[in-house]
């Protein structure tokens, strides 16, 4: 595994990182646990507040040079990636903020003197994608770094800079050498590490096979894992959705990260014939006047591909969606430029036995359905392995809410693409994995909720104790 940028936008590569030693990595698995088991556990949660909330200060006052790390390295649009940069900081100011509250005891009012109280657990292994460099790392370490676990993290090899960026602001903020530590690690070492008795669980964000890799492994050693793998999400037009309000939606919701996010709208579903055509035609009009460019102009509307072997993936993709029957409607091909481009893409007239229904797409390539029934859109949109996020739009709110409840998804949007936000959990079910990250729900991962159960002395042996 080779740590190093490669810029999308012109296929160059611009730095390599070494990978870390078997000695250095030895010394940073012993350096975490000392910072654990004698220092970071034991700090207020105040103190670990000031840290974190430090960091993200850190962040949003150099916003820019981080934006542009983003977009050198993963091609990520610059608009888009200074909004992550700002999304990240307010996760680490989100967990600052509620970690005291997250942390309460509490009390079991049908047992008397029964009480839960939120313990960390050690070392946390965050395993992370190159998506969004910063926002996968914040909805860990914000949660991990508050509740009293200390982390070692493996960012992908494609963003480099980005980990150490982020490394840095932890340091600059005054957290102890330990309590957030970037590892430029090989899959041989990230196996050992995973079974090192020193680390207590293991987080992944990336693909469904690296994350049953990981979670049989860790699974072996009888460790947790939080899983946040891939989706297929479908974005569902009903009879009565405004047109126009839908297709704007539809194309933020397939093109945000030029379509490279585990949540973005991948299957447009549109109900009616006469409605599927109108849909169709606003839609494809609008993909097609996405104009590619250098992502570091605020005037590009369509990045490139986060690398080759991305780009080439989705690509073979398409050629196998055509040859099981898709129509392309729009696109298809590479763009003749440096860099790794796509043009924007339409399928459509994809069956069950199309290789791509089941597939991920991940970039601009979009599959278009048309239905005759509300019945056939939700049958549609969960016939897919992945249950991650799903979208519905519709003038009645209500009836959306109900349609929403049929979807098997971790999440539900009505009227909205799928989004994120530091107090809305986020995960899904099926092959999109297991676990939540963000909100309290992903403050409460990786913990022992520990049981303190207070009797007076001569109470009985067994069973609560009766108060007057």
């Amino acid at each position: 595994m080779t740590y190093q940028t490669i810029n999308p936008a012109t296929g160059l590569t611009v730095k390599t990182y070494p990978e870390i030693s078997d000695t250095d990595l030895e010394k940073a698995l012993a350096t975490a646990q000392a910072c654990y088991e004698t220092d970071w556990r034991h700090r207020s949660v105040a103190d670990r507040a000031r840290i974190v909330s430090g960091a993200a200060t850190k962040l949003r006052e150099h916003a820019e040079e981080h934006a542009r790390y983003i977009t050198l390295e993963m091609g990520k649009l610059i608009g888009t990636a200074r909004a992550e940069v700002s999304l990240s900081a307010d996760i680490l100011d989100y967990y600052a903020t509620h970690a005291e509250a997250f942390l309460n005891p509490r009390a079991i009012p049908e047992s008397p003197g029964a009480i839960l109280e939120t313990r960390p657990l050690g070392i946390i292994l965050g395993i992370e994608p190159w998506n969004f460099p910063y926002y996968q790392i914040a909805r860990v370490a914000g949660p991990q770094l508050m509740v009293g676990n200390v982390l070692l993290l493996k960012h992908a090899e494609n963003v480099p800079q980005c980990a150490l960026a982020f490394a840095r602001l932890f340091e600059l903020a005054g957290a102890p050498p330990g309590a957030y530590t970037n590892i430029f690690a090989s899959l041989k070492q990230i196996g050992r590490v995973i079974e090192d008795p020193r680390v207590c669980g293991v987080t992944v964000t990336g693909s469904e096979r690296a994350g049953a890799a990981v979670a049989e492994r860790a699974g072996r050693n009888l460790k947790k894992s939080v899983m946040e793998l891939g989706g297929s999400d479908p974005f569902l037009v009903l009879e009565d959705a405004p047109l126009e309000a839908s297709i704007d939606a539809a194309i933020f919701g397939r093109m945000f990260n030029t379509g490279q996010s585990c949540v973005s709208s991948k299957r447009i579903i549109v109900i009616g014939k006469e409605r599927g055509k109108a849909f169709l035609e606003g839609f494809v009009q609008r993909m097609a006047a996405l104009e590619a460019g250098n992502p570091e102009d605020p005037a590009t509307t369509l990045g490139p591909i986060s690398s080759e072997r991305a780009m080439d993936l989705l690509l073979k993709q398409i050629d196998v969606a055509k040859a099981g029957g898709a129509r392309v409607v729009l696109g298809g091909e590479r763009i003749d430029r440096p860099g790794f481009y796509i043009e924007p893409t339409v399928l459509t007239d994809i069956d069950e036995n199309n290789p791509i229904y089941s597939q991920e797409l991940f970039g601009p390539v979009a599959s278009y359905y048309v239905v005759d029934s509300e019945e056939e859109a939700i049958k549609l949109a969960n016939a897919t392995p992945f249950g991650l996020g799903a979208s519905v739009f519709t003038a009645d709110v209500e009836h959306g809410r109900l349609v929403a409840e049929r979807i098997d998804s971790g999440m539900v949007f009505v009227n909205q693409p799928a989004w994120t936000a530091p107090e809305l959990p986020f995960g899904g079910i099926k092959n999109s994995g297991f676990g939540r990250e963000l909100s309290e729900l992903g403050f409460g991962e990786f913990v022992n909720r520990k049981l303190i159960n207070v009797a007076p002395a001569g109470s009985p042996l067994w069973g609560p104790v009766a108060t007057k």
